[in-house]
């Protein structure tokens, strides 16, 4: 079983122009939302363990997880569903939030121990859920505990710092969770947000100095990727999107196919610092494809595996 923690909400998306204002369609997101419909759309067992809201906004968000398949791990909240508003750009996407109070973030330690199965082998987590507050401290707990038991802990920082109200800590919590990270995957953007002060190849060599990560990989949008691992390091190009929309939840549908690949191969975390080069580059080739298919659509919309 793959689990997947972290939030949920609804994105409206700017989809249209009418007249001189924009048009905002509701969509279901959030990042590791997305992750875990990406794994399901892939015919893996993923389970959710986030809380999603008994509002109708919520309904929607649980109703398309279950019908790709998704099993959802949590009980349902009381509390109201987040939002936020996605702007375009040249199809780059901007973000405002709103998740004070919400449903994705009642969550207890009680609740994290219940969900959570024990037949899980892989365990994601990342972006706002990591911010601040109880639920945040919750997660990277719970985050902890798992890798000390031998689960495959996946990281993805996807740092939105127009959220972020107090940088040093947030920026903290990721450098020490990436000691207990056995698969990180993080952006060009993420990595001089972490470390602003060095160059790139300077910022990625010292976080992979100083992080347990067996699978480290470096998203550079358009550039593709560097992936660095005990033995091998390597570019992968990127895959381009024949029509192009947006760019909305292309990391997190690469992000889920990484765990996708890894989990059919029925590895443990010391197995995957050994993979082969052409075994990596497979992965990596694969993701880069399934990123860019979500590109063709407007707002995240990972593909299936028959699409791939």
């Amino acid at each position: 079983m793959i689990t997947v923690g972290g939030e949920n909400l609804i994105d409206y998306v700017q989809t249209a122009f009418d007249g001189s204002l924009p048009v905002y369609t509701a969509i279901p997101g959030g990042s590791c939302y997305n992750v875990a419909l990406a794994i399901a759309r892939q015919d893996q067992p993923v389970t959710y363990v986030t809380p999603i809201s008994g509002d109708s906004l919520g309904k929607i968000l649980s109703d398309r997880l279950v019908a790709d398949g998704v099993t959802i791990g949590a009980p349902v909240s009381a509390a109201p569903t987040s939002l936020a508003v996605v702007s375009l750009s040249d199809g780059q996407p901007s973000y405002q939030f709103y998740r004070n109070g919400t449903a994705e973030r009642d969550i207890s330690a009680r609740h994290l121990d219940a969900s959570i199965e024990t037949s899980t082998r892989i365990f994601h987590i990342g972006s706002l859920s990591l911010i601040d507050g109880e639920d945040a401290d919750l997660w990277e707990d719970k985050f902890r505990d798992l890798y000390q038991k031998g689960v495959i802990t996946s990281l993805d920082p996807n740092a939105r710092p127009v959220v972020v109200k107090d940088r040093e800590p947030y920026v903290q919590r990721l450098k020490r969770m990436a000691k207990y990270t056995c698969v990180l995957k993080l952006s060009d953007e993420d990595l001089e947000y972490l470390n602003p002060q060095m160059s790139q190849e300077e910022a990625f060599a010292e976080l992979c100095a100083t992080s347990s990560a067996q699978l480290m990989i470096l998203t550079k949008g358009s550039d593709g990727a560097t992936v660095r691992t005990s033995q091998h390091q390597f570019d992968v190009r990127a895959a381009l999107a024949k029509p192009f929309k947006d760019t909305v939840g292309a990391g997190d549908t690469f992000m889920g196919t990484i765990l996708v690949e890894l989990y059919r191969r029925n590895l443990n975390a010391q197995d995957i610092g050994r993979l082969a080069l052409e075994d990596l580059k497979h992965i990596l080739e694969r993701a880069t494809i399934a990123a860019a298919v979500n590109c063709q659509s407007s707002g995240c919309n990972p593909p299936y595996a028959k699409d791939l």
